[in-house]
């Protein structure tokens, strides 16, 4: 935790680079029920013995009333509607080639680094923080820095959805002890490979996206619109309630690599229970160390997991219903984007708010863990 010392540290620049493609709940209800009635029929005699269990049908009612999402944004909509196969298809890059995450992750960083009035030579750290990356090393920060034409240095970090905020931390570890400048902070969200299609509870969780923020001291800033960072505070406690087991593990252990167990699962049910009051008394506390009162905060902009969730994180912390300008949502249309979804809500909904309002943003999920960023409006 640390509270808001003289360097003063401000977000200058956000941008999100959404894909063209898009697959609404009707759609993915169609294929994965069709899938469901022909797993159902091929394995009639071992689901009537108790081998295996039936595949439950899904619905757009069962989707929306249980997390508020109507359509995910996704990098390719190919092979996910196939019930033949059931996941994306993506396609293989030579490795002289800019790989897929840090394609999409240069796309979101141009457009901060826009937004901030920064080149490349104003930047001197890269910071790729996700819930996945796709491949181990060189790291994909590294990968972006370089295509950017960035001196300094990269690295990445897996915190899945706290990602982006412990990421923000860094950035603001490092500004704050001088280490740095000026950091681009990216998460370059590829969500779908790792979705299981053929899991009714989770097939329509995840969409894909990327999102990255600029962040500097206050001396260096000229965007117009910025956010003085007053403190962070972070906390993590261990949970299997979300997992992924997908690793260099997976070759030598003689289990299928991409078994359920390797994609994404969850106990949906004791997450929504666990988490929401975890992060409602990490708010509570942060906004409490630094003399302010969750009342005082014009805008949460939170994880977009579930919008119960939501609902219920900020009830716990305000006491009540607020209306829906106090919590944007995006989940609606982008879906789950894992640690992005936090980064969205901020860039797509800050540019109203005067200065001096403050808002806080705030990720929760595996882990568990769970971060928070309190800003005040310049």
């Amino acid at each position: 935790m640390t509270a808001s010392l003289s360097p003063r540290i401000v977000i200058s620049g956000s941008g999100i680079w959404t894909p063209t493609d898009v697959i609404t709940n009707e759609e993915l209800v169609e294929s994965y029920n069709t899938y469901a009635e022909k797993f159902n029929s091929d394995h009639a005699a071992d689901i009537a013995s108790g081998k295996i269990k039936e595949k439950p049908l899904s619905s757009v009612r069962f989707i929306e009333k249980s997390s508020g999402i109507k359509a995910r944004y996704v990098y390719t909509k190919e092979g996910i509607l196939d019930i033949n196969r059931m996941r994306p298809k993506f396609p293989e890059r030579k490795e002289e080639e800019l790989s897929i995450q840090a394609e999409i992750g240069v796309f979101a960083a141009r457009k901060a680094m826009a937004a901030a009035g920064k080149t490349a030579a104003d930047i001197d750290a890269v910071i790729v923080a996700g819930a996945y990356t796709q491949r181990a090393y060189p790291a994909i920060a590294i990968e972006i820095q370089h295509e950017l034409g960035i001196n300094g240095f990269g690295f990445d970090m897996l915190v899945a959805c706290s990602a982006a905020t412990f990421g923000l931390h860094r950035a603001y570890d490092s500004l704050k002890s001088g280490s740095t400048k000026c950091v681009l902070a990216i998460n370059p969200e590829l969500n779908t490979p790792q979705v299981n299609f053929c899991d009714r509870d989770n097939h329509f969780i995840f969409g894909d996206v990327s999102a990255a923020v600029i962040m500097e001291r206050a001396e260096t800033c000229t965007s117009p619109n910025s956010y003085e960072i007053l403190g962070t505070k972070a906390l993590t406690q261990f949970s299997s309630n979300i997992r992924s087991n997908f690793g260099h593990l997976s070759y030598v252990t003689d289990d299928d690599p991409f078994g359920e167990d390797k994609l994404f699962h969850q106990s949906g049910r004791i997450v929504f229970k666990e988490v929401s009051p975890i992060a409602a008394k990490l708010m509570s506390e942060h906004l409490a160390i630094l003399g302010l009162k969750p009342e005082d905060v014009k805008r949460f902009w939170l994880h977009q997991a579930n919008i119960n969730m939501n609902n219920m994180v900020v009830k716990e912390l305000l006491g009540k219903d607020v209306d829906e300008k106090v919590i944007p949502t995006i989940l609606d249309r982008y879906a789950n984007t894992a640690s992005a979804g936090s980064i969205i809500a901020f860039h797509l909904y800050n540019n109203d708010l005067k200065k001096g309002d403050l808002g806080v943003i705030c990720s929760f999920g595996a882990g568990y863990s769970v971060g928070s960023l309190v800003l005040r409006k310049r």
